[in-house]
C-alpha cells in the first residue's frame, strides 16, 4: 500500500482536508486539476464541494473524459458529499446536472437540509468495526441503489456509504473527522481491488 499515489480532485471544495488524511496515512498525494494529473494514480477521492461547479470546472477541462479512461483502466474512485452526486448514475429532480454517472444510484441533493440543518451522527458500519462518528453538511441522500452497489453503512435506514466494484461513496464527510479508517478502508479495500 506505501507504494500507492493517490489523487484528489482539486478544482473545488474540501480537498485539501482529504489530502492531509492521506498524507497523514503515509500515501503520495497529487492534487488532480487536468487529465495529465491522473497517469499513475492509484485512485482518485472527489471531495465534498459544490457538484454543479465541479462539473463545469472537470468538462472545461476534460476531467470527465479523462476520469471515465481512468476508471476503465482500473482506477479506484471515492466521491465525498458533492463527490457521491458527482459519481452517482442518476440525480432526482435534476435530471440535466452534468454528472459522470458511474455509480447506480439515485440521489437527492441536500436532501438532508441546508447548511443550517448540518448535523453529526454515530454510524455503523460493519467493515469499519467501532461506530464511526460522521459530519452531514447539505448532504445528498441515496433514494435508490442498483443491484450491484453494497450498502456499506446507513442512517436511520438510508444508505450513507456504498461501494460498488471500484467506487465507493459517502455522503457525509470522513474528512472532518480525525477518524482515518474510511480512508484507511478506501486504500485497503477499493485501490487494491
Amino acid at each position: 500500500m506505501s507504494a500507492m499515489e493517490i489523487g484528489v480532485l482539486a478544482l473545488q471544495g474540501d480537498f485539501r482536508e482529504h489530502r492531509a488524511m492521506l498524507e497523514r496515512l503515509g500515501m503520495v498525494v497529487r492534487e488532480v486539476r487536468l487529465p495529465h494529473h491522473l497517469h499513475g494514480l492509484a485512485g482518485v477521492v472527489i471531495p465534498g464541494g459544490e457538484s454543479t461547479t465541479m462539473m463545469k470546472l472537470m468538462k472545461a477541462y476534460e476531467l470527465d473524459i479523462a476520469l471515465e479512461d481512468f476508471r476503465r483502466q482500473g482506477g479506484a474512485l471515492w466521491g465525498t458529499c458533492a463527490g457521491a452526486i458527482v459519481i452517482a448514475s442518476e440525480i432526482s429532480g435534476f435530471p440535466k446536472q452534468s454528472r459522470l454517472a458511474f455509480l447506480d444510484v439515485t440521489v437527492a441533493r441536500n436532501d438532508y437540509g441546508r447548511q443550517v440543518a448540518s448535523f453529526e451522527a454515530e454510524l455503523a458500519i460493519e467493515v469499519l468495526g467501532d461506530p464511526f462518528h460522521a459530519v452531514f453538511i447539505r448532504a445528498p441522500r441515496i433514494t435508490e441503489i442498483g443491484d450491484t452497489v453494497t450498502v456499506l453503512g446507513c442512517l436511520a435506514g438510508d444508505p450513507v456509504m456504498v461501494r460498488q466494484e471500484k467506487l465507493l461513496a459517502t455522503v457525509f464527510h470522513p474528512e472532518l473527522t480525525g477518524d482515518d479508517r474510511i480512508h484507511r478502508y478506501f486504500l485497503e479495500e477499493i485501490c487494491t481491488a
